[in-house]
C-alpha cells in the first residue's frame, strides 16, 4: 500500500472516524483504524462493536501508488497527523509490518497490527431511507438525550426511543424521574417504526454532525441503524426490549399555568439550589438540589429550600402570566428543572401544574412540539 494525501483532508476525515473509537475494549484490535486503499478511494473505518464509522476518501489530493490494507494504532495515528504541519504526507508499508509515515520535515514509523484479526463491519444500505436534516437531528438529540437514564438496570431507558407513526416522528427519552419528547413532522411518507438508539451513540453522532447542513438518511435493519451523511456512514446497534408507553403520563390539560422570563427562572432557581439539600444514592451523593415552588395566596411565586446543615434560602420571582386561582406547594429536582429549561429556545416559559404529587409539566407556547415532565418530590 502506498499513498499520498492532503493532511487536513486526512485528519478531517480521522476525527470523524475518531467516533467510533473505543475508550477501553476486551478487543485490542478495536483499538486501531482500518485502513484500504482501493483503485480510486482511501477508506477508512473504526468500530467499538456498538458504534461503527466509516468515511470514503475520494478526493483529488488523494494519490495512490498501490493498493493495500492496514489497522495503525488509532491514537497514536491520529495524534501524529494533528501534530506534523506537513501540507501532503506520504504512507507506504514495510513489509506490511510497519506503516511509514513521511512528511516535508521527517518521517515516523508505526507498528501496524494484523488486518486479518479486524472483524468484519458490515454496513446497513437498504431502500427508501427515512432522510431528515442534520440541524432537526442536532435539535432532536439536543432535547433527548439529557434525559435519558445512565443505570443499566434498566437497559431501554439508557436509549431514545424514535417512533414514527402517522408521518410524525416522535422522540422520547426518560429515566424514570422525568421525561423529555419532542416532534418531527415528516414531509414524506415512511412506514411506522419503533426504535431506541443507545444515547452515547446518538452523543457521537451530534459531536459527528457538528455544524454540518447536510441531510441525513436513516437506514434500519432489525438491530442495526444507520445514519448516512456527505461521505460518512455512522452505523449504531439498536438496544433491545420495549419501550414503555408513556402516553399517558402527559395530562390533556392542566388546572394550574405559570408564565416566566426563561432566563429570570433560570437565574432564580441556580441561586436558591445553591444551598438545597442532596440526595444520597448508596455512599455516593448526587445533586438533585431539591427545591421548593409555592402559589401564594397573593399569587406571588416563591422559590425556597432548606438545608439542616448549611441554610435555608427563599426568593420571589414574579411571573409573566398566572392561570389559576388556587394556591400550590410543590418540591422537585432543581437540576431536572434547569435541564428542562435550557432545552427551550423560547424567551417566555410555562410551568403547568396539576397538584403537589402530580408531574410538572415544562414547555412553551412556541414550542409546541417539546414538552418536558419531571415527577415531584414529597416535602416534609
Amino acid at each position: 500500500m502506498i499513498f499520498s494525501i492532503d493532511r487536513d483532508v486526512l485528519l478531517d476525515n480521522l476525527n470523524m472516524i475518531s467516533h467510533g473509537l473505543p475508550v477501553r475494549t476486551p478487543m485490542p484490535i478495536l483499538t486501531g483504524i482500518l485502513m484500504e486503499a482501493t483503485d480510486n478511494d482511501l477508506y477508512l473505518t473504526s468500530s467499538n462493536v456498538d458504534l461503527s464509522v466509516e468515511t470514503v476518501i475520494s478526493d483529488k489530493s488523494l494519490e495512490i501508488k498501490e493498493k493495500g490494507k492496514a489497522v495503525v494504532p488509532g491514537k497514536f495515528f491520529i495524534d501524529i497527523i494533528r501534530k506534523v504541519n506537513s501540507k501532503k504526507i506520504t504512507f507506504s508499508l514495510i513489509e506490511d509490518r510497519i506503516l511509514l509515515i513521511e512528511t516535508d520535515k521527517g518521517e515516523y514509523k508505526l507498528h501496524l497490527m494484523d488486518y486479518m484479526d479486524y472483524p468484519t463491519v458490515e454496513f446497513v444500505v437498504l431502500e427508501n431511507p427515512l432522510t431528515v436534516s442534520a440541524e432537526a437531528l442536532r435539535k432532536i438529540i439536543h432535547q433527548t438525550v439529557f434525559a435519558t437514564s445512565t443505570s443499566e438496570s434498566n437497559p431501554i431507558l439508557t436509549g431514545v426511543n424514535f417512533n414514527l407513526k402517522n408521518n410524525t416522528l416522535t422522540c422520547i427519552a426518560t429515566d424514570s424521574y422525568r421525561l423529555s419528547q419532542t416532534k418531527l413532522a415528516l414531509n414524506d411518507s415512511y412506514n411506522d417504526f419503533s426504535i431506541t438508539i443507545p444515547s452515547k451513540s446518538l452523543d457521537e453522532l451530534n459531536k459527528a454532525l457538528d455544524q454540518s447542513n447536510e441531510e441525513v438518511s436513516l437506514y434500519f435493519s432489525t438491530n442495526k441503524l444507520l445514519f448516512k451523511f456527505k461521505n460518512v456512514l455512522f452505523q449504531t446497534r439498536l438496544l433491545d426490549g420495549q419501550y414503555p408507553n408513556t402516553s399517558r403520563l402527559i395530562p390533556e390539560s392542566y388546572p394550574m399555568t405559570v408564565f416566566f422570563n426563561k432566563d429570570e427562572l433560570i437565574e432564580s432557581v441556580e441561586r436558591v439550589s445553591l444551598l438545597s439539600p442532596h440526595d444520597k444514592v448508596s455512599d455516593r451523593e448526587t445533586n438533585y438540589s431539591v427545591i421548593k415552588l409555592e402559589i401564594k395566596n397573593d399569587k406571588s411565586i416563591e422559590i425556597s429550600t432548606t438545608n439542616a446543615q448549611i441554610g435555608d434560602a427563599k426568593e420571589e420571582i414574579i411571573p409573566t402570566r398566572l392561570d389559576t386561582t388556587e394556591t400550590l406547594k410543590i418540591g422537585f429536582s432543581a437540576r431536572y428543572l434547569l435541564d428542562a429549561l435550557r432545552c427551550l429556545s423560547s424567551t417566555e416559559v410555562a410551568l403547568h401544574f396539576s397538584g403537589e404529587i402530580r408531574p410538572v409539566v415544562v414547555d412553551s407556547e412556541k414550542e409546541s412540539e417539546l414538552t418536558q415532565l419531571i415527577l415531584p418530590i414529597r416535602m416534609d
